[in-house]
């Protein structure tokens, strides 16, 4: 296993779903980005780093059909099974490094909140959209929400690399193009508040 694997699977071993600090009851932003993606009921849509958040209940719930999920952590996802429960067996779950992964299929939505800011390493960075590039049908929609320049420069004990939607399109390159931004304040469990910046590109 790498570092990054042992660290995730670790926090999901020791922490339930409401001690970490992105813990959402109700993905508000992310869901109103992915609708306004406008992706049919079929349309393949992925949440890069998805963990044990509660996007995949809510598209379950609004009729999606062609869900993945992806993680470093399978103590993660097997958190989310369990919580979802019977309707588990409809989503596609992937255990998987975002850096290193390959993509079997082409995705209309790519989302990813709090996953791609911890890749701090330029490599790194690069790896992961060589992988999304491969991934994103033509004209498909990414949605990525990380730190903004002025959220916390650290999250689980790890260093991020915060950004706001200028950096993001520099990382992404101009076959993306930046159509939706939004900011968050997301409060933590425990009251604290860190500030996000949501980007939505669509594919050239």
């Amino acid at each position: 296993m790498s570092d990054r694997t042992t660290h995730w699977d670790n926090v999901y071993a020791t922490k339930g779903e409401a001690e970490v600090s992105w813990f959402q009851h109700s993905p508000t932003i992310s869901l109103d980005m992915i609708r306004a993606a406008e992706p049919g009921p079929g349309a393949a849509i992925i949440d890069i780093g998805g963990g044990a958040s509660r996007l995949v209940d809510a598209l379950l719930q609004g009729g999606y059909r062609n869900i993945a999920v992806l993680d470093l952590s399978a103590n993660a996802l097997e958190a989310a099974k369990q919580r979802i429960g019977a309707a588990a067996s409809t989503v596609d779950w992937i255990v998987a490094d975002a850096t290193t992964w390959r993509p079997a299929q082409t995705y209309d939505v790519w989302h990813d909140r709090a996953a791609f800011h911890f890749l701090t390493d330029p490599r790194d960075r690069a790896a992961y959209v060589e992988r999304l590039r491969s991934a994103v049908a033509p004209s498909g929609h990414v949605i990525i929400a990380t730190f903004a320049p002025d959220g916390p420069e650290k999250c689980s004990g790890l260093p991020v690399q915060r950004h706001d939607s200028a950096s993001l399109s520099s990382e992404l390159g101009p076959e993306f193009e930046l159509v939706e931004t939004r900011n968050e304040m997301h409060r933590t469990p425990w009251h604290s508040t860190q500030a996000f910046r949501f980007s939505r590109f669509r594919r050239r």
